[in-house]
């Protein structure tokens, strides 16, 4: 057996389809050639791949009677079972096969000897194919996660993506204060990179007609970065504008879209020194 036509059984061997017979060979030669261990190898871990890929499938409720009953009618000596309804179709083609077969008997008997050996690689190279099929698609399903990885990436909110700026940078700060009802509100900023963002944990969701507005508080002036909203009590919220040192950042609740006249309504929720 050379190399080609082991890895033709490693195939079959990996998706658990080889003959008794040639899951004797198989073995065989694995002995004899320690090195073809590799192949096999190389074949188990793309079928694991294969299985791993496939959500699980609950059987049918019918699978046990309808196995019961082909087992009912298969003879157990034996011999193969044949299809009736096949039946006839299979007489047709044997009788449009005798002609063929007595112009094939003149032939050489090596060239049937021939036959013979290709029939029985046959089964091997065709699972070796539907291997190499099974082994691109999961090469394809492989391509279309990391598609949808690289697309959720390139697809990061705008807050999420100056946080990692701001972690990112070698001047990033933060700094934590204890919500009423016991969340938590962070801002994170950085000079170098000019952005702030504010990450709430545990903060309370509001009604439709109310909105969580971002502050710079510079001096006795406030100025307006934008609003947020929270969902399942938490929020990662990029304040809108430039952030001078010492800015406070602050968080009020106002009326949905903001403040109507660009100052704060209510007393600030969250009140974070930058200083």
């Amino acid at each position: 057996m050379n190399e080609h036509e082991f890895a033709e059984l490693a195939a079959g061997a990996a998706l658990g389809a080889l003959s008794p017979d040639d899951q004797q060979r198989y073995h065989a030669a694995l002995v004899e050639n320690p090195q073809w261990q590799r192949i096999a190898d190389a074949d188990a871990a793309v079928a694991a791949m294969l299985s791993d890929g496939v959500a699980p499938v609950a059987p049918s409720a019918d699978i046990r009677s309808s196995l019961l009953a082909r087992i009912a009618i298969t003879p157990q000596n034996g011999e193969v079972y044949v299809d009736p309804a096949s039946s006839a179709a299979t007489s047709a083609r044997e009788s449009d096969s005798e002609e063929g077969d007595d112009q094939a008997s003149t032939e050489p008997s090596h060239r049937a000897a021939r036959g013979e050996e290709a029939d029985v690689k046959a089964p091997a190279r065709r699972l070796r194919v539907l291997f190499a099929l099974a082994a691109c698609l999961a090469l394809l399903v492989g391509v279309g996660i990391g598609t949808v990885a690289l697309n959720d990436y390139l697809n990061r909110p705008a807050s999420v993506v100056a946080l990692q700026e701001i972690q990112s940078a070698d001047d990033a700060q933060q700094a934590s204060v204890e919500l009423a009802d016991g969340g938590t509100a962070t801002a994170h900023w950085s000079a170098s990179v000019g952005e702030a963002v504010l990450v709430a944990d545990g903060i309370a969701s509001l009604p439709d007609d109310q909105d969580y507005e971002l502050w710079f508080v510079r001096g006795d002036q406030p100025i307006s970065a934008g609003v947020f909203e929270a969902q399942g009590g938490e929020a990662t919220a990029l304040l809108s504008g430039d952030m001078h040192e010492g800015d406070v950042i602050a968080v009020t609740v106002e009326q949905a879209g903001g403040s109507p006249d660009g100052t704060p309504t209510s007393t600030p929720i969250v009140a974070i020194p930058t200083a």
